[in-house]
């Protein structure tokens, strides 16, 4: 049975995040062209252990969650603070940020889907340098590369991710089956046991229910809010479909 941490502490450690009152150029280039840059509405506080982050493609999610990555020190292709392997991946919204820590904590993981087979090879690496034994201690004892795509993501949820650290996912739902997301659910909530804080952007349904979670939604004209999980997008769409699952899907190929 895995322990849990003792610490007293349950407040987030990165309490707001803001864009800088100073941001100008060309708002038709990157990172300026991002909606609620442009609209210049980004001001969160986080108030949950829990954050879920949700919205449509294109409503800079995924680029939100790299800056707060990079302002936490973490390899921006995915991993901690010292996981240094090769990446020409950058985040330039962070410029653009101000960010408030209590504490400033670096221990943690960025967690991206898109470049999670990167990041397998990385621990390859290290294994063939070194000890495997040591390398693959922290994955489940054996590469990444035999497991599945979504075994691999519970191997790293489940045996990387320890106490007191911040957590920053991008669609952790992307190689796991919808009953290996309510694995991961389980998984969450070992983590806000063990004083974590986890900020994720997701398009799953059955994450966004995580029971006292803040739902953060971003939409495409640039506006920020906090959202009940029944009146995301997603859920909705997901009751409509459900009632009448052929009818709706022949609806839409009728249209």
């Amino acid at each position: 049975m895995k322990r849990r941490s003792t610490t007293k502490s349950r407040s987030p450690f990165l309490k707001r995040v803001s864009l800088r009152e100073d941001i100008a150029g060309d708002e038709t280039g990157f990172p300026l062209s991002v909606p609620f840059v442009r609209r210049r509405t980004l001001d969160i506080a986080f108030d949950k252990r829990v954050t879920i982050i949700v919205g449509e493609n294109g409503t800079g999610k995924s680029t939100l969650l790299e800056a707060i990555a990079s302002l936490a020190g973490f390899n921006l292709a995915g991993g901690s603070a010292d996981n240094r392997f090769a990446t020409d991946q950058t985040a330039p919204l962070a410029s653009l940020l101000r960010a408030a820590w209590l504490p400033n904590v670096s221990r943690g993981f960025f967690m991206r889907a898109e470049s999670f087979f990167n990041f397998a090879n990385y621990i390859d690496q290290i294994a063939r340098e070194g000890m495997p034994s040591q390398a693959y201690a922290a994955y489940g004892g054996e590469s990444l590369h035999v497991k599945s795509h979504g075994e691999a993501f519970l191997a790293l949820f489940e045996n990387r991710f320890g106490a007191d650290s911040l957590y920053i996912l991008d669609e952790p739902e992307a190689a796991l089956s919808p009953s290996r997301q309510l694995v991961f659910l389980s998984v969450l909530k070992e983590l806000e046991a063990k004083n974590c804080q986890v900020i994720m952007a997701t398009h799953s349904p059955l994450l966004m229910a995580y029971p006292g979670a803040d739902i953060l939604k971003l939409d495409e004209a640039g506006g920020i809010g906090r959202s009940g999980f029944r009146d995301t997008s997603h859920y909705l769409l997901m009751r409509e479909f459900m009632k009448d699952p052929e009818g709706f899907v022949a609806g839409i190929l009728r249209d």
